[in-house]
């Protein structure tokens, strides 16, 4: 199963983080790369792959986070600076752009959004409200007045397709466009196992209970900060009750439509399938798979 955002290739180099004279000097340096990106989305070159500055370009006071080595080049990403009219985590993902891009670069990409995001949203202290500064190469930020530390942080969510006598249970969000479907999903609470918020989150969507619960694999998901731990439950039953509070609608479908929709006869199709660099795009591939 080929999954899209994680395995950049950089060496993530972390006893370098800890050496801000090291870091000053790798940042300094005339092949230093300096990943650019347009507010959170990518830029992209002529070969539709990542496009890169000079990182010694940059004024002194530049906010950077320390990606890696890219075998002997340092790669860098710039925070954007404070005071922008619409500020860049508030600006939409250029989805065109990032599913251009290869495997390798989308999980440079990924790593660089979910930092640069979270330092944009961090500037101040939790504890006490003061202005933090970056730290550790970018993976920390700390606070000069109660000396606080802050790292950035991966929330759990669970992706989960349910079957139930050959079938598979799909969901639509309320954002979703028209006739698309996926897999259900929800935040992991705090206190729960992954198999106790995938029973909880399907009983509270769809009104279905669910066992068997057994993981599939994991994705991070820089939009902006999520782990996507994809999993695969048995159904008790068939009759559903959906919370359209949560989401749009909920539907049994066979293996010979999720078939015909991952092959895109969009126009006959039973639904639209999620985007392939969706985890839950891999799990359907997984899961017909598997009957083959």
């Amino acid at each position: 199963m080929t999954i899209s955002y994680p395995g950049h290739g950089l060496d993530r180099a972390d006893h370098s983080r800890t050496d801000p004279a090291l870091l000053a000097a790798l940042r300094a340096r005339a092949d230093a790369r300096l990943l650019l990106m347009d507010a959170l989305s990518p830029v992209l070159d002529a070969a539709n792959g990542l496009s890169y500055g000079a990182a010694a370009d940059l004024p002194p006071d530049a906010e950077t986070v320390f990606l890696g080595m890219d075998g002997e080049l340092p790669v860098f990403a710039v925070v954007p600076a404070e005071g922008d009219d619409r500020p860049a985590y508030l600006q939409k993902p250029n989805w065109a752009a990032i599913a251009l891009l290869g495997l390798q670069d989308m999980a440079l990409y990924a790593t660089a959004r979910s930092l640069v995001d979270w330092h944009a949203r961090h500037r101040f202290c939790a504890r006490c409200g003061a202005p933090t500064h970056i730290a550790k190469g970018g993976w920390q930020r700390d606070c000069p007045a109660c000396t606080a530390q802050h790292f950035p942080r991966t929330d759990p969510v669970a992706i989960m397709l349910v079957e139930h006598d050959g079938d598979l249970l799909l969901g639509r969000g309320t954002q979703f466009p028209p006739r698309s479907y996926s897999a259900l999903a929800g935040f992991i609470e705090p206190g729960e196992t992954i198999e106790q918020a995938v029973a909880r989150e399907v009983w509270e969507e769809a009104g279905v209970r669910v066992h068997s619960v057994r993981y599939i694999g994991s994705q991070p998901w820089p939009f902006p900060s999520q782990l996507m731990i994809g999993c695969h439950a048995l159904a008790e039953g068939r009759d559903l009750t959906v919370d359209y509070t949560e989401i749009a609608d909920a539907r049994w479908f066979t293996r010979a439509e999720v078939a015909e929709a991952m092959e895109r006869r969009a126009d006959g199709a039973a639904f639209i399938p999620p985007p392939a660099h969706a985890i839950a795009n891999a799990m359907l591939g997984w899961w017909l798979e598997r009957a083959r």
